[in-house]
């Protein structure tokens, strides 16, 4: 597992995997190990995966500063793996969380990106919330499923104010496409993958910017973006990934049908082929 130093000297460890053009990947989470990002659906076949873990996670040191967790901070760590590893521009994809983090450090330093790939998630780096009128609509799509009833009744009880941790058990199936065996593996992994502390400071108070100036600096982003969302996720929704993408000048989003929040784990077919084609037109449109 190899390891580098951050700007701050916490060594931080990033995973391999497959060969090719290096593609660096942030996992969510927030502050997930990135072993959950697995192989992401089979695009280890086409490009060498960089994946990060952030600090405090998976083999990363946790840093002298938990301030440092917030993720305007980290996006200094996405700067020092990219000298580290020698690139001057980097393919970047972000999931969920982490998407915010990928937009963040484009903001920062567009010279720095080829290609930017935010996977469900980001919005709030540009000031777009997923509301609870979204979580409703995507919820009710549903509704045909046999845990939908007990998942609904759970979501109620948290928009009424109670703890979402109280419930997630039951709120969980919503964010994959398919709660199948290979849905509740993925989901079971997150207890020892997050980082809680680290996770409560992500977007502490200050860890975002301005959002307008974020909007402005990618108004000037000249590297083609994808933002890829699948059908049912409830944030983002489809609805709120397109008002992302179109803040962007080379921006544009793919919905992947069927997925919630994890579409490489819903489809990874789908998934791969889309991400690849869009990393390198040759694999297809």
């Amino acid at each position: 597992m190899p390891t580098f130093r951050s700007y701050d000297g916490t060594r931080l460890a990033h995973h391999l995997r497959g060969e090719g053009e290096p593609l660096l990947c942030l996992a969510g989470g927030p502050m997930r190990a990135s072993a959950y990002l697995g192989d992401l659906g089979g695009l280890a076949a086409h490009r060498r995966l960089v994946l990060l873990d952030p600090r405090g996670t998976g083999g990363s040191a946790e840093p002298a500063d938990s301030a440092t967790y917030r993720c305007d901070r980290q996006v200094a760590d996405v700067e020092a793996l990219r000298a580290h590893l020698g690139l001057e521009r980097v393919d970047l994809l972000g999931h969920s969380a982490a998407g915010t983090l990928a937009l963040l450090y484009a903001a920062t330093h567009p010279e720095r990106i080829a290609t930017l790939t935010v996977v469900t998630g980001g919005t709030r780096a540009v000031g777009i919330g997923a509301s609870e009128q979204d979580w409703r609509g995507a919820a009710a799509l549903r509704a045909g499923e046999p845990w939908y009833a007990a998942g609904r009744a759970a979501f109620e009880e948290v928009w009424a104010g109670w703890d979402m941790g109280e419930v997630v058990d039951l709120i969980t199936p919503f964010v994959y496409g398919r709660w199948d065996a290979n849905a509740k593996a993925h989901a079971a992994s997150a207890d020892e993958q997050i980082n809680r502390a680290a996770s409560a400071a992500y977007f502490a108070d200050g860890a975002l910017p301005d959002p307008e100036a974020v909007r402005a600096a990618l108004a000037g982003l000249t590297a083609p973006v994808l933002v890829y969302v699948g059908e049912y996720d409830g944030g983002p929704t489809p609805a709120r990934a397109a008002e992302l993408a179109s803040l962007i000048p080379c921006g544009e989003v793919a919905v992947q049908p069927g997925a919630g929040h994890y579409p490489w784990v819903d489809d990874p077919g789908a998934f791969c082929r889309t991400v690849a084609a869009f990393l390198d037109p040759r694999y297809g449109p």
